[in-house]
């Protein structure tokens, strides 16, 4: 186990790509959408969501600094059959790519306004050329992205602040306090059932196999036994390199366990202040601009116009620039997690076919990679064109993409849980607040999925 020689914020990075992941939908579009329809009446489940995957992604952590491999090839060892699952559903994901067409229609409101010309699918199109451009234009990808999605951050959190200062006031902030507390409080109807219900507590957070992608960033990042692993690097400026298909348990030794327990200590300190504090608070802050810019008017926007609605009314309240203000947070939001979902779902089919799959061990990762985020790019534009042709709202595509990210987590949650403890040193393991979290963590999104069945089926 390499020892810990820089500081947390040389190291900073992993969490902050998971935030640019996580705030793109249930942040900027579902949870705002329902706090202007019900209020904050149900703002415990979006913090509840976020709070439960603050530990999966430890334990995600825990897998990859002390092994070096993504969760993906433990899997593979307990049954190949969930590698299989995992990539159907991300199949099924890629044919629902909201992300793309609401942060296409978020950059022709900037420069046209909502009705400007021009068709959704040809502004997703344009969303990801420049996506295109951002990761096949540098020779580390990672690194590249890292930087970009850390300044986007910084932007919507500075800019949802000075938003909140501007239109706030404390009857919101007592509601968001009573929104909190207010735990077990549902609100259903026809235009939002269950199945949208249990859809917006996955996403708030990364949700879905998006949180398995943090394994990706420590290893890249050097955390742990990531050092020992071959970082991905562009093809078209660096060579390939090779992915080793297994990575290592290391022996019980006293100083084995201090740099394990110092390399995990930072794992729960960049998800505790990046994944749930600043998650936690963007995703608060766009749910109290809609608290206090939609909903005393009686405003529930028209699904894939929440953005472009706040901006207009902020611009009575704050002017040209507050409006503008939005946009660009809006589209800054939705790009950052439209350029980490290409990202991750390339990483996750080159690694997955080079490291499990006996005819991808002759294969470079990197020559894998380029193809499949080509594939995923056309998909979702042409996607986009199909089901914009058939009237499907783009919020109809986040909130069916949630649920089949739920009955993802619903799956690898308790396995992720079973290969800690089965498969790493006991120094390593988790103890019994981890795995009660687990446990409780499991037990909701299992019962979450299968009442969602079962309210499909009868």
């Amino acid at each position: 186990m390499p020892r810990r020689t820089l500081s947390y914020w040389q190291l900073t990075g992993p969490g902050a790509v998971l935030v640019g992941l996580s705030i793109g939908a249930g942040e900027i579009v579902m949870w705002p959408w329902i706090t202007a329809k019900f209020g904050a009446s149900m703002l415990w489940a979006a913090a509840l969501g976020v709070f439960l995957q603050l530990w999966i992604n430890c334990e995600i952590g825990r897998w990859t600094i002390v092994t070096g491999e993504a969760p993906y090839t433990g899997f593979a060892r307990a049954w190949m059959g969930f590698i299989y699952i995992l990539l159907f559903l991300t199949v099924s994901l890629l044919f629902l790519p909201g992300w793309a067409r609401v942060s296409g229609a978020a950059l022709k409101a900037i420069i046209f306004g909502p009705d400007g010309p021009g068709a959704d699918w040809v502004w997703t199109g344009i969303t990801f050329l420049l996506i295109a451009a951002m990761l096949f234009g540098p020779k580390r990808m990672y690194r590249a992205m890292e930087r970009i999605v850390i300044g986007l951050v910084v932007f919507i959190t500075l800019g949802l602040i000075f938003v909140a200062f501007q239109v706030g006031n404390l009857d919101a902030w007592a509601e968001m306090g009573r929104g909190l507390v207010n735990f077990g409080h549902i609100e259903l109807d026809d235009e939002f059932p269950f199945g949208r219900f249990f859809g917006a507590v996955v996403f708030a957070g990364a949700g879905g196999a998006g949180n398995l992608w943090y394994a990706f960033y420590l290893r890249d990042k050097n955390i742990g036994m990531g050092a020992r692993m071959p970082s991905l690097h562009n093809p078209f400026r660096s060579g390939t390199h090779e992915e080793d298909a297994t990575g290592y348990v290391y022996p019980e030794t006293e100083e084995n366990r201090r740099a394990f327990k110092d390399w995990f200590r930072w794992v729960r300190m960049d998800q505790t202040l990046y994944f749930w504090l600043l998650n936690s608070l963007t995703m608060f802050l766009f749910m109290f601009g809609a608290l206090c810019v939609l909903r005393p008017l009686g405003v529930v926007p028209t699904e894939g116009r929440i953005i472009w609605d706040m901006s207009l009314i902020l611009d009575e309240s704050m002017g040209t620039f507050g409006r503008y203000l939005f946009l660009l947070i809006g589209m800054a939001t939705l790009f950052s997690t439209q350029l980490v979902s290409v990202d991750g779902n390339a990483r996750v089919w080159s690694y997955i076919i080079r490291t499990t799959l006996s005819f991808g061990a002759r294969i470079d990762q990197a020559k894998l990679y380029v193809p499949f985020a080509v594939l995923f790019m056309v998909a979702g534009t042409a996607s986009t064109w199909f089901f914009e042709r058939y009237a499907v709202t783009a919020l109809g595509f986040l909130f069916n993409a949630a649920l089949l990210s739920g009955f993802t987590m619903a799956m690898y949650v308790p396995l992720m849980l079973y290969m800690n403890l089965r498969h790493l040193p006991v120094s390593a393991r988790p103890g019994p607040i981890s795995i009660g979290m687990m446990i409780i963590a499991s037990v909701v999104y299992g019962s979450f999925a299968l009442y969602s069945l079962w309210l499909a089926v009868f």
